[in-house]
């Protein structure tokens, strides 16, 4: 009996074929595609078992592939993965369909967990609540909520919020603060 292929769509070709290859290790059948079309004309051919997607390609992004995807196959089980994770982009992917959704960096464990729906084990957390995010991290999650409302156009965006699209332009360069 063949295991049912999982779909793995980023365009960081290292990344995906990195990634790919562990899966594999872990007795996975992989099927990678570097981008949303790519992605499409695999899900065309047969059925899939889940797809793991990048959430910022170049072209068809992930938040537009998702619902293709599920147009294509309903039963579809789709990770968003992403190094630009925020509240907003979760919402919106979770709205959208996807079964689950994973923020780079993430290793094949964490992206397998994702797939199947378990959580990972968390690291031993103290009795305290968790602190409220540092203003760094709001100004961040709220930036790339106002871009994801304007499509991505930074000009729009930075008209949005009230700054030189210079500046947004140096703010995106920036990781986005851990906490």
């Amino acid at each position: 009996m063949t295991a049912i292929p999982l779909l793995l769509v980023d365009d960081d070709e290292v990344f995906r074929e990195r990634l790919a290859r562990a899966l594999r290790e872990r007795g996975q059948e992989v099927v990678t595609a570097a981008d949303g079309e790519e992605a499409m004309r695999a899900a065309e051919k047969g059925t899939l078992g889940a797809a793991v997607v990048d959430l910022r390609m170049p072209g068809m992004s992930g938040t537009e592939l998702l619902p293709e995807l599920l147009r294509l196959q309903p039963n579809l089980r789709v990770v968003v993965l992403t190094g630009y994770g925020s509240i907003a982009s979760a919402v919106e992917a979770m709205r959208l369909g996807a079964h689950n959704y994973v923020s780079k960096p993430a290793d094949a464990d964490d992206v397998l967990a994702a797939v199947m729906g378990d959580a990972r084990p968390m690291p031993a957390a103290s009795s305290d609540a968790a602190p409220p995010p540092t203003l760094a991290r709001a100004e961040w999650e709220h930036i790339q909520r106002i871009l994801g409302d304007t499509g991505g156009n930074i000009s729009e965006t930075a008209r949005r919020l009230g700054i030189t699209r210079r500046t947004l332009q140096l703010k995106l360069k920036k990781y986005p603060p851990r906490v």
